[in-house]
């Protein structure tokens, strides 16, 4: 990651900084009902305005498919941006290219923010068109790219842009980076990584890269319930992908031969139906019933991770161990979301985690500023579990220097 510059580097007094951030926030009615992607990305914003930039934000929302949306306009988070950056004026682009925008450029002064309207109105921006590249280049004099959450796209505003523009890592794009590094490229050894989710099929490349990187891998929710049928164990009628038992089966096998050990439960949380606090009783994996589904991790196997992960040194969690929306199944992640908590504040730790819901039930546990860092990343942060190469990123590695 060394071969990304940052804005240390960056002389941006006067200048027109282009910063590629991700506001796709939640909105309800045209108001912003989460606003944490925000709050995120003012950092780098602030940093650039007060170091005297004429700072201009773009971003996408939702999925308009190249077509104007008033629906899915950028206006509404000029005030909750500003906001945000501490009182910072923020104007308003009618585009975000062509003659609109350039004269809501032309007409910031050193200090000041123009946020663009939406990228994805126009088709160039998904289709990663050099034309559309070139327009919103026109606008600046450096690129920043502080979006991680959107580098695995091949955007023209995060890949084609950065062949016309000097280009920088923002500081929400810098510590994210910097974070995985530390998880997995140069983790500290042993190296434990929880995966857990639904479905095995979403997460098989992860556990293939994972298994060759990792001392242990902790596998949950309902995709261990595949891995345990796979094994020929009765899972009564629990989620499962059953048509998957061989690909389960050779994940376990690849980690055999990686030297990587494989973690399943011992123990399970049974119900007859998956619903707010319905009668529950813990039996051995062994010994479900046919009526029952597995919907959490016993006491069992909550101490068993909870050993495991007091024996790491560097601890990746991607999805929960349970249906951890609907109590009482929540209590198996939220406990060991929280033994790992107490061993981050140790000091014996470092926790990185990521997925929209593992970030959901970390919050759930209290636990979400006690990890080393939380990515809110989504499908950047599980292409970069899989091992793959994420566009984005690399652009910012080979792109020239100011």
């Amino acid at each position: 990651m060394s071969a990304v510059k940052t804005l240390d580097e960056l002389e941006c007094a006067g200048r027109r900084v282009i910063v590629r951030t991700d506001l796709n926030v939640p909105m309800q009615a045209g108001t912003v009902t989460d606003a944490t992607r925000l709050d995120a990305a003012a950092v780098t914003l602030v940093e650039l305005a007060r170091s005297g930039a004429r700072v201009i934000v773009m971003s996408h929302l939702g999925r308009p498919g190249g077509r104007v949306d008033p629906a899915l306009s950028l206006r509404p988070l000029v005030g909750p941006l500003s906001r945000a950056a501490d009182g910072i004026r923020v104007r308003f682009a009618e585009d975000c290219v062509g003659p609109a925008a350039a004269e809501a450029v032309a007409g910031l002064a050193p200090g000041e923010m123009v946020l663009l309207e939406n990228l994805r109105f126009h088709a160039g921006e998904e289709a990663n068109d050099p034309a559309f590249a070139a327009g919103l280049a026109e606008l600046g004099d450096v690129y920043v790219n502080d979006a991680f959450s959107a580098a695995h796209r091949a955007h023209a505003s995060i890949e084609a842009i950065t062949r016309l523009l000097p280009c920088y890592a923002g500081r929400q794009m810098r510590a994210e980076l910097d974070a995985l590094a530390a998880a997995l490229e140069s983790a500290q050894r042993p190296l434990t990584a929880i995966v857990g989710g639904a479905k095995v099929s979403t997460k098989l490349a992860v556990l293939g890269n994972l298994v060759r990187r990792a001392d242990r891998l902790i596998i949950g929710g309902g995709m261990a319930n595949t891995f345990l049928h796979a094994r020929g164990i009765g899972i009564g009628c629990s989620l499962a992908e059953r048509d998957l038992a061989a690909e389960a089966r050779a994940i376990e096998e690849q980690a055999r031969s990686c030297g990587c050990e494989l973690l399943l439960q011992e123990d399970a949380v049974v119900a007859a139906r998956l619903a707010p606090n319905a009668e529950v009783e813990t039996v051995p994996v062994t010994a479900v019933p046919a009526d029952r589904m597995i919907l959490d991790v016993g006491l069992a196997s909550r101490a068993a991770f909870g050993a495991a992960i007091a024996t790491s040194r560097t601890v990746l969690w991607n999805g929960p161990l349970g249906a951890f929306e609907t109590p009482p199944f929540h209590e198996g992640t939220v406990e060991v979301a929280r033994a790992l908590a107490r061993r981050c504040e140790g000091g014996g730790t470092l926790a990185v985690a990521g997925g929209g819901d593992t970030v959901a039930a970390l919050a759930l546990a209290g636990v979400t500023d006690r990890l080393d860092y939380v990515s809110t990343a989504g499908g950047a942060f599980l292409e970069w579990l899989e091992g793959r190469t994420l566009p984005g990123v690399a652009a910012l590695e080979v792109s020239g220097s100011p």
